[in-house]
């Protein structure tokens, strides 16, 4: 068996609307196709040994004993290899339940899905699924120990750690979407609407307050300053500033780097100046400064402030081991290591313990080594500091803190100007009113970890990330902007480009992507075809937009699932025949389905706009789970009465006005006949994209006049329509230029041309190679039944065709309509373009299939301009 290919689906996709990250891997099983599992000598046995814990899976087919009983009545491998990426991902501590196998139609070819929680892990684990089944199929011996342990590092190096988790889950209770930019950097909401994150430090953070936690002395200096009780110390560089700090300060002391964190490099409770020397060495290997001072007696508790209140309190607990008469020190740790909570690093709640220099010190303080046995019930400890990311626990005292604590750390915060902090306090009792002669303020971190207090090693777990999001979006306050996508086979630009001009005109900031490129307020930030994820990303990115419109292709959708999770409205234009026989789509219902997904990703209180005039389209209405809203340009379409008849809206052409209806109501927008993009209302595609633009924009509350307004200011040209029907007076004939690309869009051409008055009406066609043989024949055929003169252009990729493929492809349909034709050849479109205005005759009407409309445009634009230019100067 190989895999042919493995996709990354990063949103709302194919194969679920709900679960956005999926790895999809086409995979074809080759001789393998010939044998199912229960045709493999001893297949069920070996799988059974090696991975026993795929007993639990279920499959969905009926019966007891799961997974197992599938394998032994007989499945595909592929099906296997779905369940094994599953597993190996769960084993390494990244739990996913959703998979999918499905035959593409080919032989012995099939799609398998399956989850993740990190892309790489994912993307490891499909190929590592591939290995383990060759070898369990091929009897060989594997081990599984290797992928699982690769498994565990990609998620410790690349997943999410707890406390930011923390705060992701409360986005996602809160339905507030976010989006991992880099580097865990990570953008929740949209557009004007977002905030940015990172671990637990907040944009809303002083960047001030930050600096000033990331010194200790000047942290120590703004406490004292406000009569906060801190530890008596002083700032040393030398040996002899750190003797006559001691002679001041005296014992016991702790000594700590000024630049430090997760207790880096800090010595506690020194009693003599032989260790004074060795731990201010050890602190100045992290920081030229280092900060010696007073230790205080008590114990360690974090105080957590977010958005200056106290949220939680946590008593830390440094590393320990307790003595139980049997097992070494060394094994003891090892013991506790082994508890499924700890990892390595923070990528859980609790880390592993690692024997250092620190663990090495204390054992022969005690003269023990990691071969001595503690007595039952004796507690080692075997850190100097309490921190959790060296291996200690913590237990939560948030409710016994007294009224008086809670004032101080929260004081301390609005002192220190962080929103965000955690507070270290030695304190004998904190039940108690913290004083000098009870306690200190031993540092405050700008930064702090919420595994503490997400799952303390005892006491009451406090959702410590709610509070986080409650401060970044206060209830009622907006995390989202109003997102319209657009989608369908034929007119999903102009549709994008027509409702962004209302929103413009309706007062918003608009964000749009297209396939000719990225605008923002209609200044283009990025030109190409832009009607992807990564491209609605951007829009969705950018901090001044606050309404977004996406054209949302059907390449997108299958090569990386849509670029959000949600919309208010979507509007599915058409579904015709266009890149069929690609990507596993075949037939008019499969690609239905592909454009579903942007109906179906729509909110319940949302919006799709479906054509009542398309019988595919307008079954897409009965898989949403939203309101539906249709558009048609049948004035008494039934389906359009029957939906107004209980209360829906629609968009119709009544009476020659187009026609905004909310049950019985009716609101006429603009005549037909007087709308520019509707050229006198001759081109009935703009008419039909013009339908759902208004409908869109009713719904969005848009005022009637402004949409009225807006539609007569939208004229059809280079500027707001690029490539769209974009007509040229040149001398005494006319050149359009349009994107017309597949079979329907040439049915409309045609139905235009029948409008179009002119002597003689000539097209330059070429058509993309990845389209079927009889699709790129029709086109051909359409050409010849609506012009007098063709001529034949070749795009630059020709997607697996040569041009001489094309050529006789769109030959062979000309010739069906018109057997003696002669068509010339001229591969260059805008060389193509040069012959036929040469050749132009009086009164013609030449248009150019275009692949490369801003080329096109400029050049015929260059022409109008020399001819100007000339006039000018006769």
């Amino acid at each position: 068996m190989r895999i042919i290919k493995i996709k990354v689906l990063r949103g709302p996709n194919y194969w679920s609307t709900y679960r956005r990250q999926l790895i999809e891997m086409k995979l074809d099983l080759e001789e393998s196709e010939e044998y199912p599992t229960n045709k493999i000598d001893g297949f069920a046995d070996r799988i059974e040994a090696l991975m026993p814990s795929l007993y639990e899976h279920r499959c969905s087919k009926k019966g007891p004993g799961g997974f197992f009983a599938r394998v032994r009545e007989g499945t595909w491998l592929g099906h296997v290899i779905e369940h094994v990426a599953l597993e190996i991902q769960s084993l390494a501590g990244m739990p996913c339940g959703f998979g999918r196998t499905r035959s593409t139609g080919k032989k012995g070819v099939y799609n398998v899905v399956f989850a993740y929680q990190v892309e790489n892990a994912g993307l490891y684990a499909a190929e590592a699924a591939v290995r383990i089944v060759q070898a369990l199929e091929a009897d060989r011996p594997y081990d599984i120990k290797k992928d699982i342990l690769q498994l565990i590092d990609i998620n410790r190096n690349e997943g999410i750690g707890p406390s930011t988790q923390s705060i992701l889950n409360a986005a996602k209770k809160r339905n507030i979407p976010y989006k991992i930019l880099d580097d865990l950097l990570i953008m929740l909401g949209q557009g004007a609407n977002q905030k940015m994150l990172r671990a637990t430090m907040a944009c809303t953070t002083s960047s001030v307050g930050v600096d000033v936690a990331s010194d200790k002395g000047e942290t120590k200096k703004l406490l004292s300053d406000g009569f906060i009780p801190i530890p008596n110390g002083t700032t040393v560089y030398t040996r002899e500033e750190l003797l006559q700090a001691i002679s001041v300060i005296g014992f016991p002391m702790v000594i700590k780097p000024m630049n430090g964190n997760h207790g880096r490099g800090v010595t506690t409770n020194i009693k003599s100046e032989n260790e004074a020397i060795e731990a201010f060495e050890k602190a100045k290997a992290i920081s030229p400064e280092v900060l010696a001072e007073k230790f205080i007696k008590g114990m360690d508790f974090r105080f957590l402030v977010i958005n200056y209140k106290l949220e939680a309190v946590a008593r830390r607990i440094p590393a320990a081991v307790i003595g139980d008469d049997e097992l070494t020190i060394g094994e003891l740790i090892e013991r506790t290591n082994s508890a499924p909570e700890r990892g390595e690093g923070h990528e859980k709640v609790l880390t592993k313990i690692k024997i250092d220099e620190q663990t090495k010190s204390i054992l022969v303080e005690k003269n023990l080594t990691l071969n001595s046995i503690l007595p039952f019930g004796e507690i080692l400890f075997l850190k100097d500091t309490a921190n959790l990311s060296t291996g200690g626990t913590a237990r939560d005292a948030t409710d016994a803190v007294h009224p008086y604590n809670v004032f101080l750390a929260e004081r301390i915060a609005r002192l220190m100007n962080l929103d965000i902090c955690g507070i270290d306090i030695i304190a004998e009792d904190i039940t108690k009113p913290i004083t000098k002669d009870t306690g200190a303020v031993i540092e405050v971190n700008a930064g702090p970890g919420f595994r503490m207090h997400l799952s303390p090693s005892k006491g009451t777990p406090r959702d410590v990330g709610e509070p986080v999001i409650k401060m970044l979006y206060p209830p009622g306050a907006p995390s989202r902007i109003p997102l319209i996508a657009v989608t369908g086979t034929n007119g999903k630009t102009t549709t994008t480009r027509l409702i962004a001009h209302f929103a413009k005109s309706a007062g918003h900031t608009v964000g749009y992507t297209t396939t000719d490129g990225i605008y923002i307020q209609d200044q283009a930030i990025y030109y190409g075809d832009c009607s992807g994820p990564a491209s609605a990303e951007a829009v969705l990115r950018d901090p001044i937009v606050n309404f977004a419109v996406l054209e949302t292709a059907r390449g997108g959708i299958l090569r990386s699932g849509l670029g959000f999770d949600k919309c208010n409205i979507s509007i599915i234009t058409n579904i015709t025949e266009d890149h069929l026989g690609l990507d596993d789509i075949n037939t008019l219902e499969d690609l239905a389905k592909v454009k579903s997904v942007v109906a179906r990703s729509t909110f319940n209180d949302g919006f799709a706009i479906l054509n009542a005039d398309d019988d595919i389209v307008y079954k897409i209405k009965d898989e949403v789970d939203c309101n539906v809203a249709l558009f048609s340009t049948v004035e008494n379409n039934k389906r359009i009465i029957s939906h107004c008849e209980h209360g829906g809206w629609a968009a119709i052409i009544e009476k020659g006005y187009f026609t905004i209806c909310k049950g019985e109501w009716r609101t006429r927008v603009a005549k037909v006949a007087e709308v520019p993009l509707t050229f006198n209302g001759r081109a009935i595609s703009m008419i039909k994209n013009i339908l759902p633009s208004i409908l869109a924009a009713s719904i969005s509350g848009f005022d009637t006049k402004i949409i009225r307004k807006a539609l007569e200011s939208f004229i059809p040209g280079p500027e707001l329509t690029p490539g769209r029907m974009n007509i040229f007076k040149v001398r005494n004939y006319e050149v359009m230029v349009d994107y017309v690309h597949n079979t329907d869009g040439f049915l409309q051409l045609k139905e235009f041309m029948k409008q179009v008055n002119a002597e003689t009406k000539t097209c330059i066609i070429g058509c993309a190679g990845d389209r079927r043989d009889e699709d790129i024949r029709c086109m051909g055929k359409l050409a010849a039944e609506a012009f007098d003169e063709i001529i034949i252009r070749h795009d630059k990729d020709g997607r697996g065709r040569t041009n001489e493929q094309l050529t006789t492809l769109i030959m062979q349909g000309i010739l069906s309509v018109k057997p003696e034709a002669k068509v010339p050849v001229v591969s260059d479109e805008v060389e193509a373009l040069a012959f036929a205005m040469e050749n132009a005759r009086k009164g013609a009407f030449i248009v150019v299939c275009s692949d490369e409309t801003k080329r096109s445009i400029e050049f015929v634009k260059s022409q109008t301009k020399n001819e100007a230019h000339a006039l000018h100067e006769i």
